[in-house]
C-alpha cells in the first residue's frame, strides 16, 4: 500500500501540471483575490473543494451515472453549468443576491463569502476529472467491478493530494500578488465582477473545446513520465492486492497459487479447487441453455473474448480437442468475458461461435463476476481441471498446446502419444505491441495528450515512432474506441507481418503503404469484429488509414 501512496501522491502532482489543467487554470489563480486579501484562506477552500467533487466523482460517478442509466458526460455538463452561474452571480451583483436568497435563512455560505469559492471549487472538480490518467483510471474500474473498499478510498486520496499541491501552490501565488499589488486592493469590486467573467469564459472555453489547440501544443513528456511510473511491475502487484487477486489466489491452503501453477504449465499441479461459474447471463451450446454438468467430467476452462487475435489463434486446437476427446470425458467451458462494449451482445457471441466452429459450451460472463471469481487477468487463460473438481494446470496466452494436450490425455488415460495438428502460429516476438485507442487505455498515439470525448481535429504526423500511430482529420476519443469524424485517417508505424483492428459499424478503411503505394480496401460490414488491414511477411512499415465516418476503431493487435 505504501507503493501505492507514493504513486498516487506522485501521479496526482504530475496531473495537476499537465496540459489539461489549462482550462481550469485562470479560474485558479483569479478566485484567490476576488474578495481582498482579507481571504487569506480562499484559495485553500477553491482547492478544497475541487479536490473533493473530483475525488468523490472520480470514485463513485461512473457507479451513479451506470446505475442510473444517464449520459457519460452529465457531471462534467453540471459541473460546466454551476461554473457559469456563480460566475454570473460575482459579475452581476443583482442576480448574485437572487442567487443567495433561497439560502439567506440557512447555515449554507452565500456568494460573498468563501462559500461561493467551495461551490466554484466543486464545479471545477467535475470539469476537471476527464484529467485522470492510469491510476485514476484503475481507480475506476476497481470500484465499478470489486466496489468500494478502504484501499481504494485511500489511493484515491493520495491521488487527489497530488493534484491538491501544485494547484494549491498556483492559487496561494495568485493571492500573493494580488495582495501586494495596490492596483488590485483598490479596485476589489471590479476584480469581484472580473473574476466572474473569468468563470463565465471559463465554463465558455470548457464547453465549446477551444482551448484544445492549447492544450495539445505542450509537449507530451509529462505522459510519458507517468506512465514509467504507474505502470512498473511492483505498482501492478500492488493494484492486484488492492482488488483481493492475491488473497484469493492464496486462500487456497497448501495448493499452489494460479500464478505458481502457471510457471510450470507442463505437468500435472495441485493449484486448488475449481472455482464454478457466477453471474452467467446466458449460456449457448447447451440443452435449454442450462449449465452443462460437470461432474466426474475432465474439464478446461477457456477465458477468452471473441475479437481478441491471440483468443482466435487458440481456437482451432481447442476445437480440435473437443472433438477428439469428448466422447471420452473431456468437457471445455468457453468463460466469454467482454473486452469492449459490443462483445456483450449475445447475439454477436453466436455469430462468432459459428464462424470459429466452437460447439463446446459457452458462459456469457457479461459482468465479470466469473471474472473474478477465478482471479483473472488475461485473455486467453485456461485452467484444466481433473474429475476430483481440482485445478491441476494453469496457462496464460498462447502456447503450451502439446504440453496441454498431454496432460488432458493423462487425466483422460488415453495417452496415444498422437496430437491435434493445426496451423502453426508464426513467432511474433518483436512485433508491435497490441495499441487501443480508446481514452481508458490509450498510451502509442503521437498526438499524445489527447482531448477526450470531444470531436477534434488532429494534423497527424506522417512518419510516427515505431510501435506508435498518430491520428489525422476528426475523431472522437470515446472510452473504449475512437470514433471517425469527417476525413478520418490515421499513420500507424509497425513491425509485424500481420496487422489487424477491432471496428465496429458499417463502412470503408482504405488502406495506404507509404512505401510501396499500394492501396487496398477493407470492408466493415456492420459486424463488429477483429479486421485484416495487412497480411503478408514481417517488416517494419508505415500505413495510411482512411476511414468512413462513423467508423468505430477499438483496438490493433498484431501478428
Amino acid at each position: 500500500m505504501i507503493t501505492l501512496l507514493i504513486v498516487g501522491l506522485v501521479s496526482g502532482i504530475i496531473t495537476a501540471v499537465s496540459p489539461c489543467v489549462l482550462p481550469v487554470l485562470p479560474a485558479i489563480l483569479t478566485s484567490a483575490i476576488q474578495d481582498g486579501a482579507a481571504s487569506k484562506r480562499r484559495p485553500i477552500v477553491v482547492v478544497a473543494g475541487l479536490v473533493t467533487s473530483f475525488a468523490v466523482f472520480t470514485l463513485l460517478g461512473g457507479i451513479l451515472l451506470s446505475s442510473l442509466g444517464l449520459p457519460d458526460d452529465l457531471l462534467r455538463w453540471i459541473g460546466i453549468v454551476v461554473l457559469a452561474i456563480v460566475g454570473l452571480g460575482l459579475a452581476v451583483p443583482a442576480v448574485g443576491h437572487i442567487l443567495e436568497r433561497p439560502f439567506q435563512n440557512t447555515r449554507i455560505p452565500t456568494l460573498n463569502r468563501d462559500g461561493n469559492g467551495y461551490v466554484m471549487g466543486l464545479a471545477l472538480g467535475l470539469v476537471f476529472v476527464p484529467c485522470a490518467g492510469p491510476i485514476l483510471a484503475a481507480i475506476t474500474v476497481l470500484a465499478a467491478t470489486n466496489g468500494v473498499s478502504w484501499g481504494l478510498v485511500v489511493l484515491t486520496l493520495a491521488f487527489s493530494a497530488g493534484i491538491a499541491i501544485p494547484l494549491l501552490v498556483f492559487g496561494l501565488a495568485g493571492q500573493a500578488i494580488g495582495s501586494r499589488t495596490k492596483w488590485v486592493r483598490t479596485r476589489l469590486q471590479g476584480i469581484r465582477i472580473a473574476s466572474g467573467v473569468v468563470l463565465m469564459l471559463t465554463a465558455v472555453v470548457i464547453a465549446t473545446n477551444i482551448a484544445e489547440p492549447l492544450q495539445r501544443s505542450v509537449p507530451g513528456f509529462l505522459a510519458s513520465i507517468q506512465e514509467r511510473v504507474e505502470n512498473n511491475d511492483a505498482v501492478q502487484d500492488e493494484l492486484d492486492e488492492l482488488t483481493g487477486r492475491d488473497d484469493a489466489a492464496a486462500a487456497s491452503g497448501d495448493s499452489l497459487t494460479f500464478d505458481q501453477c502457471e510457471e510450470d504449465a507442463t505437468i500435472l499441479q495441485d493449484c486448488g479447487e475449481a472455482r464454478g461459474f457466477e453471474g452467467i447471463e446466458a449460456w449457448l451450446n447447451t440443452d435449454d441453455g442450462a449449465e452443462p454438468d460437470l461432474e466426474g467430467k475432465v474439464v478446461l476452462v477457456d477465458f477468452w473474448t471473441y475479437s481478441c487475435i491471440n483468443c482466435q489463434r487458440t481456437f482451432p486446437y481447442l476445437t480440435g480437442w473437443y472433438e477428439k476427446y469428448a466422447d471420452q470425458g473431456l468437457e471445455i467451458v468457453g468463460v466469454h468475458s467482454p473486452e469492449f462494449a459490443f462483445e456483450k451482445v449475445e447475439s454477436n457471441v453466436v455469430d462468432a461461435t459459428e464462424r470459429y466452429g466452437i460447439e463446446y459450451p459457452v458462459a456469457l460472463d457479461n459482468d465479470f463476476t466469473t471474472w473474478r471469481l477465478w482471479d483473472q487477468r488475461f485473455w486467453p487463460a485456461h485452467y484444466l481441471i481433473d474429475t476430483e473438481g481440482n485445478v491441476r494446470q494453469v496457462h496464460y496466452g498462447e502456447g503450451k498446446y502439446e504440453a496441454t494436450e498431454a496432460l488432458i490425455q493423462e487425466l483422460l488415460g488415453a495417452s496415444d502419444g498422437d496430437f491435434v495438428e493445426a496451423a502453426e502460429t508464426a513467432d511474433t516476438s518483436g512485433r508491435t505491441q497490441e495499441s487501443y485507442l480508446g481514452s481508458r487505455r490509450i498510451a502509442y498515439a503521437e498526438n499524445s495528450p489527447l482531448p477526450f470525448g470531444m470531436a477534434t481535429t488532429f494534423t497527424g504526423q506522417a512518419s510516427p515512432e515505431l510501435d506508435h500511430f498518430a491520428f489525422a482529420g476528426t475523431w472522437t476519443i470515446a472510452p473504449e474506441y475512437a470514433l471517425a469524424g469527417e476525413d478520418a485517417s490515421l499513420y500507424l508505424h509497425y513491425y509485424a507481418a500481420d496487422v489487424y483492428l477491432v471496428l465496429a459499424g458499417e463502412g470503408t478503411v482504405t488502406v495506404t503503404d507509404i512505401d510501396t503505394g499500394d492501396v487496398s480496401e477493407v470492408q466493415v460490414d456492420g459486424t463488429s469484429d477483429l479486421y485484416t488491414l495487412v497480411s503478408g511477411d514481417a517488416k517494419d512499415g508505415i500505413v495510411r488509414l482512411d476511414f468512413t465516418e462513423g467508423l468505430e476503431a477499438y483496438a490493433f493487435t498484431f501478428g
